[in-house]
């Protein structure tokens, strides 16, 4: 389980996130919604620790990750992958090696140092970009390819660090509706097949619905909803974007959107989440 007990972020007078609480539990799939500057982003940060709480705690599976450091701090990063809205790649390295830089926390310095992966790595990292569609791209520069490409390829990379979680911090707002699909069918596909836990930050209320169990709401860096598809009212929605007109909900859903996935998305009671009518 992932605890997060009154976490808050200041960048100077500013306050990015303020004062959340929540436990995420282990193989959820979470959506993280809100507008831009809704703390998002700085959130899923704090728990990945790329940067640290001004207060508060984070902990996983009883183990407090907001103190660590040093080897510590670098196991929980493998073990917590994050994908970036801008990919993250190594333009220059070909798609094949920049999957294998996820291997980078489970090896020595010197073999670090020498580039040197065994024949395991390199089937595993061919096997993870098999599994995206995306295996002819290989020996491919990665700074070549499309975005939908360069995002799966990203999560090869998260795959080959055998996480226990998954952070994707925007992973689709650069995207046409087709590949954000792809890469979001991706996701869902890992989370119900490993039960790894994602947890996703969102745009578009359709996206959320269609994919996740749970959504959590942000509104000024604070935490104002958390719960399933079916609680996200009209009501709901006012009160994570703001204002009374109905205007609030443009950004939420005048943004890119993308059809429901090709499965059910199920919880972890088994029970299939159905996806529901925009607001």
């Amino acid at each position: 389980m992932l605890e997060i007990h009154q976490v808050t972020r200041r960048f100077g007078s500013n306050t990015a996130v303020r004062d959340v609480t929540l436990e995420i539990e282990q193989g959820q799939m979470v959506g993280v919604i809100g507008r831009s500057g809704a703390g998002k982003s700085t959130l899923l940060r704090m728990i990945n620790r790329l940067i640290d709480p001004s207060e508060g705690s984070i902990s996983f599976q009883g183990r407090e990750v907001s103190s660590l450091k040093g080897a510590a701090l670098r196991r929980w990063q493998r073990d917590c992958a994050m994908i970036f809205q801008q990919f993250n790649l190594v333009p220059r390295l070909d798609v094949l090696t920049n999957v294998l830089l996820g291997r980078l926390n489970h090896r020595s310095t010197v073999l670090n140092l020498m580039n040197m992966f065994s024949r395991a790595e390199r089937i595993r990292a061919i096997a993870a970009l098999e599994r995206l569609d995306i295996a002819q791209t290989a020996l491919q520069r990665a700074g070549t390819l499309s975005g939908g490409q360069q995002q799966r390829v990203a999560i090869a990379r998260a795959l080959m660090q055998e996480p226990q979680m998954i952070l994707a911090d925007e992973p689709i707002a650069s995207l046409d509706p087709l590949n954000a699909k792809v890469v979001m069918d991706s996701l869902a596909d890992i989370n119900a097949r490993e039960g790894i836990t994602v947890i996703t930050n969102l745009h578009t209320l359709d996206t959320a619905r269609s994919y996740c169990t749970r959504i959590i709401g942000m509104a000024k860096g604070a935490v104002v909803f958390d719960g399933p598809p079916a609680a996200l009212t009209r009501e709901a929605v006012r009160v994570i974007y703001g204002g009374a007109d109905g205007t609030e909900l443009s950004e939420a859903i005048t943004s890119t959107s993308i059809s429901t996935p090709s499965r059910p998305v199920r919880a972890s009671s088994g029970q299939a989440v159905p996806a529901l009518a925009a607001v």
